[in-house]
């Protein structure tokens, strides 16, 4: 049985929510938003630290846009938010990118405790990975004891650098501190992991089972007539 295509933001061709000159289509999330959704988020909001965070990151953006690296925005986002110890839970393999971020957030006054993915050395079956996992390496990711180690060291910020999908959801998960992502990693394009998606009407694109016709950009009419179907 084919289930009914749900039609959502990425389906939009406006993006009247930010430009207020288009028209909104009827599936709009915006439009058909109940009150209590909405007022939920916004008090939310209203409490004192949730409200620190977005203004210092409203800050950030506006004023490093197009001009500061993720990384200096990762410092100053730190420094509005009095983030002194900064936590780094990274991969392994993302080792010398670590060492180099630690000694950039040292050398503007940034304390750095880092906890790295094999933390333990526990193997992999010893949990219940299927041993045949253990072939591409024996010990396993422990992004649930980094996130514990890094509460215990009391740190005020947490940056990941290259945790595996799934082993970051499970940091973000027991992270006490407020996490952001320096690295996403991926081993195939370099740690791009957008870059797939630039090619996903070329090189990707019997790769990713794409049929439907290429997306462009909303027009500045704001027409949906190159949605996809």
């Amino acid at each position: 049985m084919q289930h009914k295509k749900e039609l959502t933001c990425v389906d939009c061709g406006t993006q009247n929510c930010k430009y207020k000159d288009r028209t909104y289509p009827d599936f709009c999330l915006t439009t058909n938003l109940k009150e209590e959704d909405l007022q939920w988020a916004l008090e939310r909001y209203e409490e004192e630290r949730n409200h620190e965070i977005m203004v210092a990151s409203a800050e950030v953006e506006y004023e490093g846009y197009g001009k500061w690296t993720r990384v200096q925005e990762i410092m100053e986002f730190a420094r509005k938010i009095q983030a002194h110890k900064i936590g780094i839970a990274n991969c392994i393999g993302l080792i010398h990118e670590a060492r180099i971020f630690a000694r950039i957030l040292r050398a503007n006054g940034f304390e750095v405790y880092s906890v790295i993915c094999k933390v333990a050395g526990k193997t992999k079956s010893s949990i219940g990975i299927p041993k045949s996992c253990e072939s591409i390496g024996a010990a396993m990711c422990n992004p649930i004891l980094q996130a514990r180690l890094l509460n215990e060291a009391q740190t005020d910020l947490n940056v990941i650098i290259g945790l595996c999908v799934g082993h970051d959801s499970l940091f973000y998960k027991y992270s006490e501190a407020y996490t952001t992502t320096l690295i996403t990693k991926d081993r195939v394009t370099g740690n791009n992991p957008a870059a797939p998606l630039y090619t996903a009407h070329s090189y990707y694109r019997k790769k990713f089972n794409l049929d439907e016709p290429k997306i462009s950009r909303p027009s500045v009419e704001g027409s949906n007539e190159n949605l996809p179907k």
